[in-house]
C-alpha cells in the first residue's frame, strides 16, 4: 500500500500576516512622553568673562526648604503649599517697604525706562527624601507667584496679560519682573 503524505502548510502567508499586524500596531500605538519642568536657563557666560562672587544681602534672600517629611518652610516658618504663592509675592514686591524684605532698585529696562525691580532671590532647597510630587507642587507655586506678578505688571503697563504680549514686550516684562529662583544642592539628612 502506498503511504499518504501529509500536505505541508504554506508558512509564507503567515509571515505576511504577522508582518502586517506588526506594522499596524507600530502605527496606531502611542508612546508616553516623559515630561519635565520647563526652565529657561541663563545664557552661558563667554569664555573671556570673569567669574565674580556675588554677595547678596541677607534681607534679599528667602529660603524655601522642603524636608524629608515633605514639610515646607519659607523664611524658617512652616507653611502649607497653598500659602507659598502669596508669601513669595509679598516678598518680591515688598509693598510696605519693610526693612526685612528685599530692596527695590530703580533699573533701566530697555524699551520702558526706569522701573522699580526687586533684588529678591528665592533659594529653594530640598532633601533627598523629599517626594517628587511635593517638589513639583512647590515649584509650581513659585512659578505661579512670578507669573502673577508678570501679569500684574503687564496689565498696568500694556493693558494685556503677559501671555498675550508679543515677544519684545514679553522680554521687557521679564526684565522688569525677573525669575530669581536659585536651587541649592539637595541635602541628605540621614548621612552625617
Amino acid at each position: 500500500m502506498a503511504s499518504k503524505k501529509t500536505p505541508e502548510i504554506n508558512g509564507g502567508s503567515m509571515a505576511d500576516i504577522s508582518f502586517i499586524a506588526l506594522i499596524f500596531f507600530l502605527m496606531v500605538t502611542t508612546m508616553d512622553k516623559e515630561q519635565g519642568i520647563a526652565r529657561r536657563l541663563p545664557p552661558l557666560p563667554s569664555e573671556d568673562q570673569k567669574v565674580e562672587d556675588q554677595k547678596v544681602n541677607r534681607r534679599n534672600i528667602i529660603q524655601v526648604k522642603i524636608n524629608a517629611s515633605d514639610r515646607l518652610f519659607a523664611g524658617n516658618q512652616p507653611m502649607d503649599v497653598s500659602q507659598l504663592k502669596d508669601k513669595i509675592k509679598e516678598f518680591l514686591t515688598n509693598p510696605s517697604n519693610d526693612p526685612n524684605l528685599p530692596e527695590i532698585e530703580m533699573k533701566n529696562v530697555e524699551g520702558l525706562g526706569m522701573v522699580p525691580v526687586s533684588k529678591g532671590v528665592i533659594s529653594l532647597q530640598n532633601d533627598r527624601g523629599t517626594t517628587y510630587s511635593k517638589y513639583i507642587a512647590v515649584q509650581n507655586e513659585l512659578i505661579r507667584a512670578i507669573n502673577e506678578l508678570r501679569d500684574d505688571f503687564s496689565m498696568r503697563t500694556y493693558g494685556k496679560k503677559y501671555d498675550l504680549l508679543d515677544e519684545d514686550r514679553q522680554k521687557i516684562v521679564r526684565d522688569a519682573v525677573p525669575q530669581p529662583i536659585s536651587e541649592a544642592e539637595p541635602k541628605d539628612v540621614k548621612k552625617k
